[in-house]
């Protein structure tokens, strides 16, 4: 019998011959997949044989989110999954700091990174020493990381957030005073929100930014909307405050693909890494998006031949290794974020406000 879990070039083709973003990385032939599928059935080969699940951020190529994912979205939806499934290893082809989230969760099953340069600028702006002194300077504030953020910062913290529940969490905090971290362009967009909320904060935050969703600025939108007039601006709360104020949309990376699944507009302008953006030509090829791509090189360092030398002789720096005080110090942050979560209420539809 013919094992289920293989592809043909065909079926893959199929799955990505809508892909246009970006250079030609992210576009397919008949027989640029007819070279990926060899890889491709190793790695579904190997880790069955590893008793491993593949779970995949929506940034990495198209080829492995369609080729050898079990489970694709934003790391906070991945580690999730990664609660929820029985495997022993789990394999998180995205960054660092996503891996470390998952072993945080999962301190008894093997986690493995084979990104081959899984930094990335916003986590990589803060450490848990800056943390520790600016506790010290601001003792009476309530400590809010990102979820983008090392295990070694989220130890220090009160209560992680996402970028689809941030506003809902600070609302709900008893502190009205709130120093959040590392992004300053979130910090500000919260600050802005909840002002609009009239929820009355005092927000301080630090001076981290994705180098991704820095570079987009107002002129752009302008641009785009100058020649279509009928475009729909979805931006990621990680843009700075004058691109969230002139988006029709604004919110996570699921939040994003779910409104643009729903929302009924002839063209589209994405601001965020051009990952979600082939994830919506490959499944709503009738989507017309308008614009730039733009790439993160972190994410992008994930490969196939990565992911299948990590399958099969990961080294030390492919191993998430979290010391257990560390772990648990960190646990309680997020702990205190799905309590938090509790109480919001479930919507319809995902919008961000």
């Amino acid at each position: 019998m013919p094992n289920k879990s293989l592809i043909t070039a065909e079926e893959l083709y199929t799955r990505l011959k809508n892909i246009k973003v970006g250079a030609s990385v992210c576009q397919y032939s008949l027989k640029k997949c007819a070279e990926l599928v060899p890889v491709i059935n190793e790695i579904q080969r190997l880790k069955k044989e590893k008793d491993a699940v593949i779970l995949v951020h929506s940034y990495v190529s198209p080829e492995i989110v369609y080729g050898v994912a079990d489970f694709v979205g934003d790391s906070y939806k991945l580690s999730r999954d990664a609660m929820a499934t029985k495997a022993k290893t789990l394999v998180f082809v995205a960054v660092r700091f996503m891996g470390e989230t998952a072993k945080i969760l999962n301190p008894d099953k093997e986690v493995l990174v084979p990104a081959t340069d899984p930094g990335c600028t916003l986590a990589d702006s803060i450490t848990a020493e800056d943390v520790r002194r600016l506790r010290t300077e601001f003792p009476e504030h309530t400590f809010v990381c990102y979820v983008n953020t090392s295990v070694d910062v989220k130890a220090e913290c009160d209560v992680c957030v996402t970028s689809a529940n941030v506003y809902q969490i600070v609302e709900q905090l008893k502190s009205n005073k709130v120093y959040f971290l590392p992004d300053k362009f979130m910090g500000e967009n919260l600050m802005n929100e909840m002002k609009k909320r009239k929820v009355a904060k005092e927000i301080l935050f630090w001076k981290g930014t994705c180098y991704v969703h820095e570079e987009y600025d107002a002129a752009a939108i302008f641009k785009v909307r100058s020649e279509y007039p009928d475009v729909k601006i979805v931006s990621h709360p990680e843009c700075n405050a004058e691109v969230v104020r002139n988006s029709d949309f604004v919110g996570g990376t699921e939040q994003m693909l779910d409104y643009m699944r729903k929302a009924k507009a002839s063209h589209f302008l994405m601001l965020t890494e051009c990952g979600l953006s082939a994830r919506l030509q490959s499944e709503f090829p009738d989507k017309n998006l308008v614009g730039s791509c733009t790439l993160c090189k972190y994410m992008k360092s994930n490969t196939l031949e990565g992911i299948l030398q990590t399958l099969k002789a990961p080294t030390s720096l492919q191993r998430v290794h979290i010391e257990e005080p560390v772990r648990l110090r960190a646990l309680k942050s997020l702990d205190a974020m799905f309590e938090y979560t509790k109480h919001i209420p479930v919507k319809k539809s995902a919008v961000c406000e």
